[in-house]
């Protein structure tokens, strides 16, 4: 991806780098796409739950399915590369969030607007897991367009990791405190832009091994 511009901040949480336009702020009826009526269980307050803690059930491996296990209801990735997609329906404007715990070393992430490939997915934007794996790149960050340098999690201990898509804003909070807001700039012709798509997790490589609970999204208009 060509690299624009950077911009290095110092939030409470983290230091982020913007490298991909738009603009950055930090700390600080459903739309096309977002049909609720496509099987999963939505609660009163339009939140819907995409992982039940007991089977697969609208989920898809795109290569390895074998790395995707379900353990004490929790959803789990280790292995070599996979990517694990909520395939019932896609979303546009949102509100996602996870519990999320991942073992030292660990690396792993979470795709939105994306959509299913064997390899690394090129659809969409991901937000990464990883709080001492060797990419500089840390939980939080949007993948090779907004760097967080220093996690706000930790590692085997549980987080809530959010992202919230409204039209052209992306933004991300780990455990209600928001990382970064960032306004994804007009006229990307690129396949890493906001559109709508699936949700994704990531297995990222044999020494990683990520778990994923209370995972639901609430479409938003």
């Amino acid at each position: 991806m060509r690299k624009m511009a950077c911009w290095v901040l110092c939030p409470t949480l983290a230091a982020a780098l913007l490298t991909a336009g738009g603009s950055l702020v930090v700390n600080g009826r459903a739309a096309d796409g977002n049909d609720s009526s496509a099987g999963a269980r939505v609660a009163d307050d339009g939140w819907i739950v995409l992982f039940d803690g007991k089977s697969l059930d609208g989920w898809e491996a795109s290569e390895r399915p074998e790395n995707w296990t379900i353990e004490d209801g929790c959803l789990c990735g280790s292995g070599s590369r996979s990517h694990l997609f909520y395939m019932k329906q896609e979303f546009q404007n949102f509100e996602f969030k996870t519990d999320v715990m991942i073992n030292k070393g660990g690396n792993s992430g979470i795709f939105f607007h994306s959509r299913p490939e064997a390899d690394w997915p090129k659809q969409g934007y991901e937000s990464q897991v990883n709080n001492t794996h060797g990419d500089p790149v840390k939980t939080g960050s949007l993948y090779n367009t907004v760097k967080v340098f220093k996690s706000a999690a930790k590692d085997d201990t549980w987080w809530t990791q959010t992202i919230i898509v409204k039209d052209k804003q992306i933004s991300v909070k780990v455990n209600d405190e928001t990382i970064f807001e960032f306004d994804a700039p007009e006229g990307v012709t690129g396949p890493r832009k906001l559109s709508k798509g699936y949700f994704a997790f990531q297995a990222h490589d044999p020494g990683s091994k990520v778990r994923y609970r209370n995972v639901m999204v609430k479409p938003l208009p």
